[in-house]
């Protein structure tokens, strides 16, 4: 597929020429642009009449199309402000919210903190879909580079609800860890992980003291305090200095453990 100047897509014309239902080949058209990374995660889809416009297909086509993509988890449709790439789900269990101040102490090193950046901003239209918000919300925004026995071993970028946590700009995060405070604020009842793994662009090299493209680890994690994300956040982790795991009984073993215990 491709896309006309204006950043919009190309327009298509051979939809109706497919025997299969049109409102298949609108999900098509639009997973074919997510799976090639042209519109990637929290990026705003164009208009239900712009689509319409492109392909050449009716507005109830387009809106069945986008419906069902809702509803199977690609994408994400916010009251007001549009629909939005979703983030990709995570397939497996593979880790849990820890303080990393606390596993690099738990191996005997030393851990120091230092803090690069904090302040409030008013988050773009991509940053407003991964909090799932319908309006403009005010927005902490952090970055923290956390050392073990002296060396960067990961970058914290935090983006912060500040309706949730009205406080989180004005702490001093070298004498306390952004998930200490987070943990006493606002408590967290949902965790989403998803991990990738990245090339460190000239920013992240400088912070972690790597080349430029050297292999990095990056997690993404939102966290929800009742009904609303609380936190959106960028774990970037130097791929040769640290790894992540976690050990955990499978839930088959819960559940026979839970009903021996009712025996």
């Amino acid at each position: 597929m491709t896309q006309s100047s204006d950043g919009k897509p190309a327009a298509m014309t051979t939809l109706s020429d497919h025997a299969s239902p049109l409102y298949e080949k609108v999900k098509d058209y639009v997973l074919t642009h997510i799976g090639s990374g042209e519109w990637d995660r929290n990026r705003k889809l164009p208009s239900e009449h712009d689509l319409v416009a492109t392909l050449g297909v009716s507005r109830m086509t387009v809106h069945r199309a986008l419906r069902e993509l809702t509803s199977e988890g690609y994408l994400l449709r916010i009251q007001g402000v549009g629909t939005f790439v979703a983030p990709p789900k995570p397939q497996s269990t593979l880790i849990e919210v820890a303080n990393i101040a606390t596993e690099i102490s738990g191996r005997g090193g030393q851990h120091r903190a230092e803090v690069i950046l904090i302040e409030t901003i008013r988050p773009e239209i991509e940053l407003l879909a991964a909090f799932e918000a319908g309006g403009q919300i005010r927005v902490a925004h952090s970055i923290v580079v956390h050392f073990d026995n002296g060396i960067p071993v990961q970058v914290e970028e935090r983006f912060v609800n500040s309706e949730l946590v009205p406080d989180y700009e004005r702490q001093d995060f070298v004498a306390m860890t952004t998930y200490d405070y987070l943990q006493r604020s606002t408590p967290m009842t949902e965790v989403e992980h998803v991990i990738s793994a990245i090339g460190a662009d000239a920013e992240t090299a400088r912070m972690l003291k790597l080349e430029e493209g050297a292999p990095c680890l990056l997690l993404h994690r939102r966290t929800w305090s009742g009904p609303n994300v609380a936190t959106v956040n960028r774990l970037t982790y130097a791929g040769d200095r640290y790894s992540l795991g976690s050990r955990y009984a499978p839930s088959s073993l819960k559940y026979r453990q839970k009903l021996e215990d009712e025996r």
